[in-house]
């Protein structure tokens, strides 16, 4: 049994590429990757890898998957073996035993604090939107901002009332225990949006402020950042969340949810400092933008990024603060692989307020007239400080060469060599035997760490929910899965709607005023037209669906693509990665109408089915010369022969294509 936390963080830690490049030679297609198929024997490569999904799909023999489907298919292993084949890759302890008491207890603990995290979002925002006071102050400063309202509810940005403790008051009202509501700096129990003063009385931690919201990768919040509207003396500007058990400031980046398909197709990210920075520029058009929230930068958050682009342009305000907060935390870019570039701005101007007075195309023409590799710019800063100064010299090469040193690709180290060499004045041949010497040093150093760490005592990994028990997780080796192709119109057409459930599910739709998610008018529409799967993996997403939906954060296509039975999650990605495909059409911006066709389609179908199948029985009953049959038959001939027209009449002005 493995606890379902650390599933999730072999999933987080998993780059798909990394996983499949140990098998596979991968070459760069846009913003995919491409290779030879290491499933079926190919001359020209149509497997595909997406690091922004998570996936990998051959369009040739059709196989797809995760990445620990992927390892339970190229090993030929139990998915339990693949999970600890890519925990001990990415040096995740995978245990194997059940929970013990305490554990549950600290599965219990996180799950309550996500559900007042959410609880409280939709608060804030309630104050914001419905309140006389948030309308007034709230939602006033935004638009002062210059923030539309489409941007602010995608952001869900929100209000905490001046006076009082409402929001203390009505979790106390919705029965949320304290503990999980208020914040134990040394247990980590409980998101803190409630204080509690020595008294023992509860406040609202962020009152009188705006809220920003902050949310995992998958759109979980996790936290709250609120910024005051008042000056007050003792007062800090932003009040932010404390860390706890699912929120540390270290590991999360302000608008990567919302961002983290823009940079995956832009294969580039934007990096700022502020909230109001990432969402003013969402606002001017530039999507692709994340915020280190003001913290210096960390190695989790820069992995985040990692997982959707290893190119970032840094931008920063033009002052001598924010020159040198460029400088601050790049290093570790460079030393992940990344491709970094600096922007400085014109003086007195933020990412905020330049793209408050200009347009995404000026902001971006600046951007690309500005913006230079960070060892140039290093090099370019550190030499008008340094002027003629043997020693400033010195300690500038140093400072060039131990930026250099750290670049992991050997290729891009030596055209940095060259490049600094001409630019400093300096002979190539230096500045290469300094950088092999502090590579040597720094190897030198992980080395000693590591047998350092291996003489301790491993640290046990906290654990929280098992695996679920599925019919794919026996110790016995699995195959690979082989999807089921549809065959039949039935089984396309219900493909097709799956397939929808699948990517968009959790969407919310409206139907006669009353509001559903795409997922249930789907599979509550082909239940009570008694259409039932032409496929056992089929129902299983139906009823896995209708089992968990209604879950807060639940997202069908996350939920899906990891699933832990090998045939529903390669049947989900081979779902996700066919609106990859080269020339695919865009759906997501007619879901209502795509549904409503597609549920047309397959009631045709079957009606078309039907008909074939009654014709049949009146050729036997005639044949038989039964004629109470016969008129029974044809009875019902004319009914079916008028709703299939019904159908084609209204599938006439609704062809769309998938």
């Amino acid at each position: 049994m493995i606890p379902r936390e650390v599933i999730e963080r072999i999933h987080a830690a998993a780059k798909i590429e990394e996983v499949v490049s140990d098998y596979v030679t991968l070459r760069k297609r846009g913003a995919n990757l491409i290779g030879l198929c290491p499933f079926h024997n190919e001359k020209t490569g149509s497997f595909t890898v997406s690091p922004s999904k998570g996936i990998y799909k051959c369009f040739g023999c059709g196989v797809s998957g995760n990445a620990v489907g992927f390892i339970m298919e190229i090993e030929q292993c139990s998915y339990v073996d693949a999970l600890k084949q890519l925990g001990k890759k990415y040096h995740i302890e995978v245990p194997e035993r059940e929970m013990t008491a305490e554990e549950q207890q600290r599965q219990d603990n996180r799950e309550s604090m996500f559900i007042v995290n959410e609880f409280a979002n939709k608060w804030f925002q309630d104050q914001l939107w419905e309140t006389k006071e948030g309308k007034a102050i709230g939602l006033s400063y935004f638009r002062e901002r210059g923030l539309r309202d489409d941007i602010i509810r995608k952001y869900q940005l929100g209000y905490s009332p001046e006076k009082g403790s409402p929001l203390a008051a009505a979790l106390k009202k919705k029965g949320f225990k304290e503990e999980f509501v208020t914040n134990n700096v040394d247990t980590k129990i409980g998101v803190g949006v409630v204080g509690k003063s020595e008294d023992g009385r509860l406040y609202d931690r962020f009152r009188d402020r705006v809220i920003f919201p902050i949310f995992t990768v998958s759109g979980k919040p996790v936290a709250f950042a609120g910024r005051i509207l008042k000056k007050k003396d003792n007062v800090g500007k932003y009040v932010n969340s404390p860390d706890s058990l699912i929120y540390s400031k270290t590991n999360e980046l302000y608008g990567l949810f919302q961002a983290k398909q823009a940079i995956a197709r832009a294969d580039m990210c934007y990096l700022v400092e502020g909230q109001m920075d990432v969402i003013s520029m969402h606002q001017s058009g530039i999507e692709n933008v994340v915020a280190s929230g003001g913290t210096a930068l960390t190695k989790p958050q820069i992995r985040l990024i990692q997982r959707f682009t290893s190119n970032i342009t840094v931008l920063y305000d033009g002052d001598a603060a924010g020159i040198h907060a460029a400088l601050r935390g790049i290093d570790m870019f460079l030393e992940e692989g990344f491709n970094v570039k600096v922007v400085l701005l014109p003086d007195g101007e933020d990412p905020d307020s330049y793209a408050q007075s200009h347009d995404s195309t000026e902001f971006i023409r600046y951007i690309e007239e500005h913006q230079t590799d960070f060892i140039r710019f290093k090099s370019a800063l550190l030499s008008k400080d340094a002027g003629d100064d043997p020693q400033k010299r010195a300690a500038l090469i140093k400072d060039i060469t131990s930026s250099i040193a750290i670049i992991p690709d050997l290729i891009t180290r030596q055209v940095y060599i060259k490049d600094s060499a001409e630019r400093l004045h300096m002979s190539e041949k230096v500045l290469t035997v300094e950088v092999m010497n502090l590579r040597r040093k720094k190897a030198e150093e992980r080395a000693k760490a590591k047998e350092h760490a291996e003489t301790e005592q491993a640290t046990t990994v906290t654990v929280e929910q098992e695996v679920p028990s599925t019919p794919n997780t026996p110790n016995n080796p699995s195959t690979p899965i082989a999807l089921k192709k549809p065959k039949t119109a039935l089984e396309q057409n219900y493909y097709n709607l799956l397939q929808l459930v699948v990517r968009y599910g959790e969407r919310p739709m409206e139907v006669e005023g009353t509001i559903y998610t795409i997922g249930e008018i789907i599979i509550y529409t082909l239940e009570g037209d008694e259409i039932q799967p032409p496929q056992p993996v089929y129902q299983t997403i139906i009823d896995e669906f209708k089992q968990h939906y209604k879950e807060p954060n639940f997202q069908a296509e996350t939920f899906f693509k990891f699933h832990p039975d090998p045939a529903v999650s390669a049947l989900a990605v081979d779902m996700i990665a066919a609106q990859y495909r080269e020339g695919a059409p865009k759906e997501e911006t007619r879901l209502g109408e795509l549904v409503t066709q597609l549920l047309y389609e397959i009631k045709l179908t079957v009606i078309n089915m039907q008909i074939t199948d009654l014709e049949a029985e009146l050729k036997e009953a005639q044949a038989k010369n039964d004629v109470d049959r016969q008129l029974l038959l044809l009875q019902h001939h004319p009914q079916l022969l008028a709703q299939r027209n019904e159908i084609c009449k209204i599938l006439g002005n609704r062809i769309i294509n998938l």
